[in-house]
Order: structure tokens, then sequence, then C-alpha cells
């Protein structure tokens, strides 16, 4: 027996939306995931719905707020995507969280990939490849042996009091980048 999965949206739909349009579609969107994941938990509360998700994440699961964020600048650049894995991604933390209330799961856990493979029909990845420039400024540039780096004020802030980044290429501290002087 085969269950019904989300369909895909149509592409050129998606682009033909306003901001306000694209919002209340990915709401619309929220609430399918929803009412797909209460055919294995009938008791799953519907979570509350944000756009205030700033930074490189694509979208949270918040258990404290009850409720998804999502990243309003990505969902823009990157609607397919949001409605194809990233509304159906955090569905699955959602569903799972309840689920094993009370035990203790890892995010991106096993009963997180069951979820994702047998109810969503997708592929279990964690992470994203958008582009999170506009999303995300990270005005302070930093430098290893390898790269730039470019850090948000909270990193930065951290590195001005004491505490070390290193690059995960490199393996080498970041050091800030020496401004030229004029």
């Amino acid at each position: 027996m085969s269950r019904p999965t989300l369909p895909a949206p149509d592409a050129a739909w998606l682009d033909s939306l306003s901001h306000a349009a694209l919002e209340a579609a990915a709401a619309e969107r929220v609430e399918a995931a929803w009412r797909l994941a209460r055919e294995v938990y009938p008791g799953l509360p519907r979570p509350a719905l944000w756009f205030d998700l700033r930074g490189q994440s694509a979208g949270q699961a918040h258990f404290g707020r009850g409720g998804l964020r999502l990243n309003r600048v990505l969902l823009a650049e990157n609607r397919r995507a949001f409605f194809v894995e990233i509304i159906p991604h955090e569905m699955a933390h959602w569903l799972v969280r309840h689920l094993d209330e009370g035990h203790r799961v890892r995010p991106h856990g096993h009963e997180w990939r069951t979820v994702m493979r047998d109810l969503y029909g997708l592929a279990p990845r964690v992470t994203h490849g958008f582009d999170t420039r506009r999303a995300s400024p990270a005005p302070y540039r930093y430098t290893c042996d390898c790269r730039e780096h470019h850090l948000g004020a909270r990193r930065h802030a951290r590195i001005a009091a004491g505490q070390r980044y290193y690059c995960r290429h490199c393996r080498q501290w970041l050091r800030p980048v020496a401004e030229a002087s004029v």
C-alpha cells in the first residue's frame, strides 16, 4: 500500500507569486505536510508558522514556541526547494519530536530519516546548498591558510572576547583580515 506524498508544486506557478502570496502558499504547504503526518500520529498538534528565521538556516522546528520558523529571504530565492524539501524536513522534526515525546532522539537520526523516506518520499538530506549571502550578511572578514571567511556580528564579538574559531578545511585558526591602509 503506497502512502500519498506531497505533490511537487508547479515551478512557473511558484515563480509568479508575490511575497505575500508565497508566504500564504507556504502556510498551505505546511498544512498539507501536517495533514500527511497526522496519518502516522493522529494526535499531532498543528504547528504555528513564522517567517522570522534569519541567517543561514532555511527552517527550524521550534518546540519552545510551538511551531515552525522559515527564512523569508531564502524562501523567496529558493521557492521550489522550500516546498519540496525544506517544509517536509521541518515537519519531519515536528512529527518525530511528538512521536518520541520524553525520549531523547538525535535531530537527524534514524527516526527523522525514516519519516523523510517513508512518509514524505524524500532523501533525508540534512543541509541545503542555498546561497545565503543575502539572508546572512557577514561583514567581518577573517582568513586562514586556505581561504577567506565572512563572519557575522555574533562570532566576531566572540572572537573579540577571546574565543577562537578554526577553518574546517585546513584546521588553522581564523585571523582578522588586515584592512589595507590608504
